[in-house]
């Protein structure tokens, strides 16, 4: 399935998301799916993405260890079903963009938590997430390098 295609359902899948272990559930989603993007670009996207995508992809795995109940009683990851970057830009912007909406959804379930530990997780996992949202970011940068036309200097004016 299309990354793009991907980052939509997680980003209803957040929607969705009441409670604050389905919220955090999906924040593991959004990270897994930073995995699985980083790394479907670092082994299928242009030679000069290998340093920050394995960036994104070193970022995602962060979360990897701490798979949450209500993600483990859904089965696997939506990123275990990626299979395809058709339009990288898109993919970046939009993965971008749900790990910002996943960090804002994170800083009102970890104010309003009861329990310190929780709000420690919270804090790791947005943590994570904003390190996965800077790496996102440098993939972009790096994309619009690659696509600015490169002027030939022998053909300047002496």
């Amino acid at each position: 399935m299309d990354a793009a295609r991907l980052i939509e359902d997680t980003r209803h899948g957040l929607a969705r998301a009441r409670a604050p272990q389905e919220i955090v559930a999906e924040a593991w989603q959004a990270q897994a799916l930073a995995e699985a993007v980083g790394t479907h670009l670092l082994l299928y996207g242009p030679q000069e993405f290998e340093t920050e995508a394995r960036g994104l992809s070193e970022a995602g795995a962060r979360l990897r260890g701490s798979l949450p109940e209500a993600a483990r009683r859904a089965g696997a990851t939506r990123a275990a079903r990626l299979s395809d970057v058709h339009d990288r830009r898109r993919v970046l912007i939009g993965l971008g963009a749900l790990l910002g909406e996943v960090g804002i959804a994170l800083v009102g379930i970890a104010c309003s938590a009861e329990v310190e530990s929780f709000y420690w997780y919270c804090m790791e996992v947005i943590d994570a997430v904003d390190e996965s949202g800077d790496q996102v970011g440098g993939l972009l940068r790096r994309l619009e390098e690659l696509e600015q036309p490169r002027s030939d200097p022998a053909a300047w004016p002496s």
